[in-house]
């Protein structure tokens, strides 16, 4: 089968659908399928490993809507089997589509979180004028659809949309015990006030979907003093010292600092306890991320991780009661926290592989064709 993906970015600062989108092509390639994926970036670039094929299609103005002549120039003039699309509101997605009429192939459409009700409703008069004029008819066009959890699955039911869903939650990969170590001094020593003490972790994008801000609150209000919260990640609504600041003005001093994460290793390796608590994730890559490296995990439950409970990997709660939940973490002895750690782990590796994602839409991919 020859597969297209096509994502609007791959760069880091996108967060977790730069990890995920490659991920499930790399597997997809190994499982013998040829795979180009397509993406946009500042320049040009192209990479081949294998059946795999990475094309990096230079963006143009306005890259508000992810505007890439060469990508449009590339996808009508090439054939697949199907074409994947990952993500909504922007300009690839439009000549995806009509890559997939052109050659009468299916469209799979993966929303990457994009159609929870709080992602929905955010800025919902530019999603709208995305729906009509940047990707015109593109979702109702779609032949199927990629849900990462039946919580995303639902999702897409609660919008309208009919076609056929496939769910297929993303892999992870399990660190290496010298990659954590490695992970481990380097955060050591940007961070030497982890010395000595216990670190919680928030590592995802600096946005108000994330509550980041409440949870700074949070932990001010209640943090034993020897923890300490780091939080890394992606500057993209709030900047680091925006948040520094924000922290200090909360009484955080000793409690609290925030870290660029572009470009540095995942700070797993340092970190006792993973807090998450966002407004909304389809999946949560970060989530896996961590109990693949063997952290533990408290997560608000508008994400698809009521698990942890049962792998007894870590907590999934309602935000109403993350505030007892965080207590009870914070006061579990070290022992009692790589015991959830290790069980994450253990979780991750039966469960959670791109082998087994990348099956399940091979499947979905064949099956759509044939009713073609």
């Amino acid at each position: 089968m020859t597969i297209a993906h096509v994502v609007a970015s791959l760069e880091e600062r996108h967060g977790g659908p730069s990890r995920s989108v490659r991920g499930l092509a790399a597997a997809a390639a190994r499982l013998g399928h040829a795979v180009e994926l397509l993406t946009s970036a500042p320049s040009p670039a192209r990479e081949v490993d294998g059946k795999l094929t990475i094309h990096a299609f230079r963006r143009a103005r306005p890259e508000a809507i992810c505007r890439v002549p060469d990508l449009a120039a590339h996808l009508r003039h090439a054939r697949y089997d199907v074409v994947h699309h990952h993500g909504l509101w922007l300009r690839p997605l439009h000549h995806a589509r009509a890559n997939a009429r052109r050659e009468r192939v299916p469209l799979v459409i993966s929303p990457r979180g994009m159609m929870t009700d709080w992602a929905w409703r955010h800025r919902r008069m530019r999603k709208a004028l995305a729906a009509a004029m940047v990707h015109p008819g593109a979702l109702a066009g779609a032949a199927g659809w990629h849900a990462t959890s039946e919580a995303e699955a639902g999702d897409i039911r609660a919008r309208g949309f009919r076609q056929p869903v496939c769910v297929a939650p993303n892999g992870v990969d399990l660190p290496s015990p010298e990659q954590l170590a490695a992970a481990r001094a380097h955060w050591h020593q940007a961070c030497p006030e982890a010395a000595g003490r216990r670190v919680a972790l928030f590592y995802s994008r600096f946005h108000e979907k994330k509550r980041i801000r409440e949870l700074i609150e949070q932990w001010v209000a209640l943090a034993p003093r020897d923890w300490l919260l780091v939080l890394a990640g992606i500057p993209e609504q709030y900047g680091v010292e925006e948040l520094r600041v924000y922290a200090r003005s909360q009484g955080g001093t000793d409690g609290v600092r925030v870290f660029n994460g572009i470009g540095q290793p995942p700070p797993f390796g340092f970190a006792s306890l993973f807090l998450l608590p966002s407004h909304s994730e389809n999946f949560g890559l970060a989530v896996a991320e961590a109990l693949a490296a063997g952290v533990p995990a408290l997560v608000t439950d508008t994400m698809p991780w009521s698990g942890l409970h049962a792998h007894q990997a870590g907590w999934c709660v309602p935000w109403e009661r993350h505030a007892a939940a965080l207590r009870t973490a914070l006061a579990e002895t070290p022992e009692q926290l790589r015991a959830r750690g290790a069980a994450g782990r253990a979780w991750m590796a039966a469960e959670f592989s791109w082998e087994q994602a990348a099956r399940k839409l091979e499947a979905f991919y064949a099956e759509l064709g044939s009713r073609r």
